[in-house]
């Protein structure tokens, strides 16, 4: 059994990192207080196999990476692509991720997808074609469209997901609307379950208008007794799935880190496999 507590990316949170400590040193320090990590620049473009070559070796043996699906995959950007356009796209993707899986390093590809992605005959017959053609990787799932999990559709879209071994991801966000999932402790993967914390700010999910909306919708401290609830719904996932990832992604007020690091002593998880933590040179 294994359990991964991780942040959706590792540049904005300044409580992990000295005063001194340089943006390109920040992965290295990352990974001496976390075994895993979300790979977010991948939604905004596909990043050259270099960037992820520097990646893998700031990081140690164990330590493994969520890499997002480019926006161009999820529908993100709107762009009408036909089928082969969509396809040559998917490979260069595939292409720029492979030092990553050559390292042993994928822990799963994370296909986030917009709010208008609701359950209809074209957004599953693309659901198929992504797992046909990244037939051979672990693929994580992550609706924004509550249609999926309403009960005319849910029992289909968990059996959909069990049958093509989609990784479900399992969300704990505000329920504001059309625009947001509902918490669903099931596992759909033989081995791999994803748990993404976006927080809890009702008001500010739906703030997409603002120029701000980002550092808006993720603002959120968890408290202690939600994390207590969640380290308990993890007790009793952990009986159905060998391998159960937290990622932390309520990071506009710096509290990811802090509840990242709540969670993991409310489990008692200690993790031996990290860099070595940089002390301070006067520190004994």
């Amino acid at each position: 059994m294994s359990i991964r507590i991780g942040l959706t990316g590792w540049g904005d949170h300044p409580s992990l990192y000295s005063s001194q400590s340089k943006t390109k040193e920040k992965l290295s320090e990352y990974a001496s207080h976390f075994p895993v990590v979300e790979v977010d620049t991948a939604f905004y473009a596909i990043q050259p196999q270099s960037h992820y070559e520097k990646w893998i070796q700031q990081t140690p043996q164990a330590f493994s990476f969520v890499i997002k699906a480019f926006s161009g995959l999820t529908g993100h950007d709107r762009e009408k692509r036909t089928v082969q356009e969509a396809r040559e796209l998917m490979k260069a993707y595939e292409e720029s991720i492979q030092p990553v899986v050559e390292q042993g390093k994928l822990n799963a590809i994370l296909f986030q997808f917009p709010p208008w992605f609701d359950v209809n005959k074209q957004h599953i017959q693309k659901l198929r074609l992504i797992r046909e053609w990244l037939k051979d990787y672990p693929l994580a799932l992550e609706f924004r469209n509550q249609t999926w999990f309403q009960p005319a559709y849910i029992e289909q879209t968990l059996s959909f997901m069990k049958e093509h071994e989609w990784i479900h991801t399992i969300c704990d966000e505000p329920q504001a609307g059309m625009g947001s999932v509902p918490r669903v402790l099931e596992t759909t993967h033989p081995s791999k379950t994803l748990v993404r914390f976006h927080g809890r700010n009702t008001h500010g999910w739906n703030k997409n208008g603002r120029s701000d909306w980002r550092s808006v919708r993720f603002l959120y401290n968890y408290n202690e007794e939600e994390l207590q609830e969640w380290a308990s719904r993890i007790e009793e996932i952990k009986e159905r799935t060998p391998e159960i990832t937290l990622l932390f992604n309520n990071n506009s007020g710096g509290d990811a880190a802090h509840n990242a690091k709540q969670l993991q002593q409310l489990l008692n998880i200690t993790y031996e496999d990290l860099n070595p933590r940089q002390m301070d040179l006067f520190q004994f």
